[in-house]
């Protein structure tokens, strides 16, 4: 299922991912925000972002180059949405913001007729899509697709609904990802983080903890992690990592042995639920100092490691994994 128009209503990082994402599938797209130095940035962004997944081999350029001809660099919000289909939201993580945006979409879905049964999405990070959508009236087309940075190439996008999202809608926004090359997973309940957010903010609250109680570096802890049990979880995940860590036996062998050990660790992980500013202040400047001078050369290096980290998982997934998704 192949989307008449896409709109991306903000041209942040996320919202520069979608674009490139969707334009690099040959779909045609509208980009736009409020702010003309996010808009400038966003015009170069997008095409760089674009052809970039040309050069990693995710996308073919004749696609990649009928995609940015199709591209819209829209000066108005009516512009953006018009003849859409798929209206994604983008803006930053502002539930106040979010509504009055969204409100303004719906108004203008009102007025015309070609969107007027147009998906609305947004890309949320964690908030309640109830509150997102909260001064919505339809909200049977309403729902979150939550992307992961940088969504041009991590596949996995959480389809988060609301209780009224019909299963139509539903239906649509998963074949629409499908037909990205996305992973969509369906959260059976809204829960504030959803999956993804909830998980990265465990992990990291006790990496944070590390650093900052001094027993590793950052750039070392940063090495550990995807290193060690992110080149696992790439590959199975964290259940399935210990259900065959422990053989025929399985998960059952595995907590009769270990289950202890995790209980005993468990009591000492990290558990506080903020940093002050002096933490903040020693996090910051920790980053900042191992990585110094780095940062678009590791962005690049990063990519390209994602890519070879995707193309070998595609190589090694059986035919009724891909099937499956």
């Amino acid at each position: 299922m192949i989307p008449r128009k896409v709109a991306v209503i903000g041209a942040g990082d996320i919202g520069v991912g979608w674009a490139a994402l969707c334009a690099s599938a040959g779909w045609p797209v509208a980009i736009f925000d409020l702010k003309p130095g996010t808009m400038e940035r966003a015009s170069i962004e997008v095409e760089r972002r674009t052809r970039a997944l040309v050069a990693l081999d995710r996308a073919p350029e004749s696609i990649v180059e009928r995609g940015l001809t199709e591209l819209v660099h829209a000066q108005f919000l009516s512009e953006a949405v018009s003849d859409a289909d798929w209206i994604i939201e983008a803006i930053h993580e502002d539930v106040a913001a979010k509504q009055k945006l969204l409100v303004g979409i719906e108004q203008q879905a009102g007025d015309d007729a070609l969107i007027s049964d147009a998906l609305i999405s947004s890309s949320s990070s964690g908030l309640p899509p109830t509150e997102i959508f909260g001064r919505m009236r339809r909200l049977d087309r309403c729902l979150v697709t939550h992307p992961l940075n940088p969504p041009e190439l991590i596949p996995l996008v959480e389809v988060v609904p609301t209780e009224r999202t019909s299963a139509a809608s539903m239906n649509r926004a998963v074949e629409y990802l499908r037909s990205l090359g996305r992973f969509p997973i369906v959260l059976k309940k809204s829960i504030p983080g959803y999956v993804v957010g909830r998980v990265s903010a465990a992990v990291w609250r006790e990496c944070i903890d590390l650093v900052l109680r001094g027993v590793i570096s950052v750039d070392e802890l940063d090495r550990a992690v995807s290193l060690g049990p992110a080149i696992g979880w790439a590959a199975a995940g964290p259940h399935l990592t210990y259900h065959l860590a422990a053989g025929e036996g399985g998960i059952r062998s595995f907590t009769q042995h270990l289950l202890a050990s995790f209980e005993s660790w468990w009591q000492q992980l990290a558990h506080w639920a903020q940093l002050d500013p002096e933490q903040q202040r020693a996090l910051t400047q920790s980053i900042e100092r191992a990585y110094k001078g780095k940062v678009e050369f590791l962005r690049e290096a990063r990519d390209r490691r994602l890519s070879a980290i995707l193309r070998a998982l595609e190589q090694a997934r059986a035919p009724s994994e891909s099937e499956s998704g």
